[in-house]
């Protein structure tokens, strides 16, 4: 989270009173960006939704519309990680990686497949021409990446899979894939491209697995979708 002079007042410096306007004021602007793009997303339409803030309680957190924006993208990337922390933090198995696609995929089907990834969706708008934006969000995907990475590198260092498995080429790989699933679902409003690349990761990873190839007699969850 942005809590150095880009942002106004340092964070530390913050009342609890303060801390709650300044993170009212960051989830209204979130949500407005989210659903209207970063562009069309003035500090007045913010001051509105977070409750009539006013002009001067705006900039007395936030220097300038860039600092706001650098905020929504670390309480995108907290909100995000956050939900998926439980799964995230026991990803090392075939099994949980197949529970966390299961519960990314039923997320998609509750939001009726509207609206992509809070942090990827901020990319096309903010890479090509805010530097700081851009790294701080391949920052925060990093932080995902390497959730991944953890995960298979932790079913590799128990035996699970094979010494060639490369956890970081396969974390990327995976990340990449669901960014790119999630993408389609906006696009077609179902699930099946996201159902689909996710699969084949996850079977991409499977090939690794010293048990490789299972009983014939077992049934993948995988054939859920």
């Amino acid at each position: 989270m942005v809590t150095s002079d880009e942002a106004g007042v340092p964070e530390r410096q913050l009342t609890a009173r303060g801390r709650a306007t300044r993170e009212r004021i960051v989830a209204a602007a979130a949500e407005l960006m989210a659903e209207r793009g970063v562009a069309s997303t003035t500090t007045q339409d913010v001051q509105k939704a977070a409750g009539g803030i006013s002009p001067s309680q705006i900039y007395h957190y936030f220097s300038d519309k860039k600092s706001l924006v650098q905020a929504v993208i670390a309480y995108q990337a907290e909100a995000v990680l956050s939900f998926q922390t439980p799964l995230l933090s026991k990803l090392d198995s075939m099994e949980a990686l197949e529970a966390w696609r299961d519960a990314i995929v039923d997320l998609q089907r509750e939001r009726a497949c509207v609206g992509g990834c809070p942090i990827g969706s901020l990319v096309g708008e903010l890479a090509d021409r805010d530097p700081l934006a851009r790294a701080q969000i391949a920052s925060s995907l990093a932080r995902w990446e390497k959730a991944i990475s953890d995960g298979i590198r932790a079913m590799q260092d128990r035996g699970d899979l094979d010494k060639r498995a490369d956890p970081d080429h396969l974390a990327l790989a995976t990340l990449t894939a669901l960014q790119g699933g999630l993408l389609m679902t906006q696009a077609r409003r179902d699930t099946t491209a996201l159902e689909a690349v996710l699969n084949v990761v996850i079977e991409r990873i499977r090939c690794y697995a010293t048990a490789w190839p299972p009983n014939p007699a077992e049934t993948l969850r995988s054939d859920r979708y």
